[in-house]
């Protein structure tokens, strides 16, 4: 009994959780109903004071995605080997010291490992190096046993591949995980750890998180490095950071991951105290701009505007003030430039890749959609680029003088539920994909362009039981105050008793 108590109050985040197996698995010491209560630094906690030891958490992380990855498909590559080796050579040290990882399979390299990209041309490619980014997780004490599906080279807002095959969302295993980052999102949520690593171009940590009932932050441009080899994913359309199931595990994470590297040149504001020590500050009144209006002109799904109302009047019960107001975009030249630069970011893995193999890409190594994109991308001027990336400076000029007068625009994350699997799928025609596209990121995109921190924050649920986020956006380099919203929010409407009965 001693034992337990102490399990359960250091750090932990809940007791008795469902956890979709029908007698907890034990890994040694540690039952999977007491690996699954605590998030990431609670773990670290129970670590540091002796009561588990890095290899038994481990273990209970492995046991964990062996018996529920079949159902959902969410780690498609083990390093378990690895990471028992990383650990046979001694303890972990750092904030997170001995707490497993999972790493998105895509643009991120650990080293003697495939980073697949979600494709067949990239199948068998072995990274010769650590990212800046792993190399600063492995140092704060991060294990990291595997990586999570991505659908091709992260083009679509669910994760389907022709390599891995679908990602289930753990909540219906008929509805997508959301995408890129939806092998993370799938993870997290169906308990095989409590924070992975994902990224975030257009909405792709931010739209899983929503789908999967997760805290999905995407940092601002710059705030984490993507090095070594380039500074960029994407010309600054693309970030990396984390899903998680708690916000102080977010906040600890940012504090690890973030800062320039070597060739840095944008480079975020940062303020005196740690993300983790300041985000547990109460925000101050907040002016919140409720933004519900689809940029495109459709119709946004009733149950994603009663999870911003609802949204909305739990922040006016905190004491913040809300009040519908939107800026004027120039949405077609947004999008139009957007489509240019990820066509063009494409393009330049295929040909490094092509480089690799002494072959050039044909149509059967990537997917319908990505094809299209590509034979696009190849057709494209210098101009083009050019002022593509001077697109996303006016959209940063106008979302910047917008929150001059508002500290938070609040706006659903995506203006549809869920979607089933096969909606938002690379393997299919052109014409058929881009209607529902057209639903899954038009609140997100625009804070990739402006180069903002937006978060998704998982306050509803819909009468089927699917989770549907809240998406808060604030100025540049101001992560802090989102964080410190974010906490108090799961102060007032706790998230993390909410599992998914697998």
């Amino acid at each position: 009994m001693q034992r337990r108590r102490f399990l359960m109050s250091s750090g932990g985040l809940l007791a008795g959780t469902a956890l979709g197996l029908s007698s907890p698995a034990r890994a040694k010491g540690l039952t999977q109903a007491e690996y699954a209560a605590n998030d990431a630094l609670g773990l670290a906690e129970l670590m540091r004071g002796g009561a588990v030891s890095p290899l038994e958490v481990l273990e209970a992380a492995v046991s964990r995605a062996e018996a529920i990855n079949p159902v959902i498909n969410a780690v498609v590559l083990k390093h378990y080997d690895l990471s028992r080796a990383a650990l046979a050579q001694g303890k972990p040290s750092g904030p997170f010291g001995g707490v497993p990882m999972l790493l998105k399979d895509l643009g991120i390299s650990f080293k003697n490992t495939i980073t697949s990209n979600g494709s067949v041309f990239f199948r068998d490619a072995v990274a010769d190096h650590d990212s800046t980014l792993v190399d600063r997780y492995r140092r704060a004490g991060l294990n990291i046993f595997g990586k999570t599906a991505s659908p091709e080279f992260g083009q679509t807002a669910t994760t389907e591949s022709r390599l891995w095959g679908m990602t289930r969302n753990p909540w219906s295993r008929e509805h997508s995980a959301g995408g890129s980052s939806g092998g993370a999102a799938a993870a997290v949520a169906a308990g095989i750890l409590p924070a992975a690593h994902a990224s975030d171009g257009g909405g792709s940590i931010r739209i899983p998180a929503s789908h999967c009932g997760l805290f999905g932050l995407k940092p601002s441009r710059g705030r984490i490095p993507f090095g070594p080899g380039r500074l960029e994913g994407w010309m600054g359309l693309s970030i990396m950071h984390a899903i998680t199931r708690s916000v102080r595990d977010s906040a600890a994470l940012l504090d690890v991951g973030q800062g320039p590297e070597s060739g840095s040149r944008v480079v975020p504001p940062t303020g005196d105290a740690s993300f983790l020590a300041g985000h547990r500050r109460p925000p101050p009144k907040l002016r919140i701009a409720l933004w519900d209006t689809h940029l495109f002109g459709l119709p946004v799904h009733a149950d994603c505007k009663e999870a911003v109302a609802k949204t909305a009047r739990l922040c006016e019960s905190l004491g913040h003030a809300v009040e519908p107001a939107a800026p004027k975009l120039p949405v077609q030249d947004m999008f139009g430039a957007m489509g240019v630069m990820t066509g063009t970011g494409m393009l330049i893995t295929l040909r490094d890749r092509e480089k690799q193999l002494g072959r050039e890409v044909t149509e059967a190594d990537i997917e319908p959609i990505n094809w299209h994109h590509y034979q696009a991308a190849r057709k494209r001027s210098a101009e083009d680029v050019y002022r593509a990336r001077a697109t996303f400076d006016r959209v940063g000029e106008i979302l910047d003088d917008f929150l001059s007068r508002y500290d938070m625009v609040l706006s659903p994350v995506t203006a549809v539920p869920p979607p089933r699997l096969g909606e938002l799928s690379l393997d299919q025609p052109y014409d058929k994909f881009v209607p529902p596209a057209m639903n899954a990121s038009p609140f997100t995109a625009l804070w990739n362009m402006g180069g903002h921190p937006a978060m998704s924050v998982p306050l509803h649920w819909t009468a089927e039981n699917l989770p549907i986020g809240s998406q808060f956006a604030t100025r540049f380099g101001d992560e802090m105050m989102l964080l410190r919203l974010a906490a108090q929010l799961e102060t007032a409407a706790p998230w993390a008793n909410r599992r998914p009965s697998l």
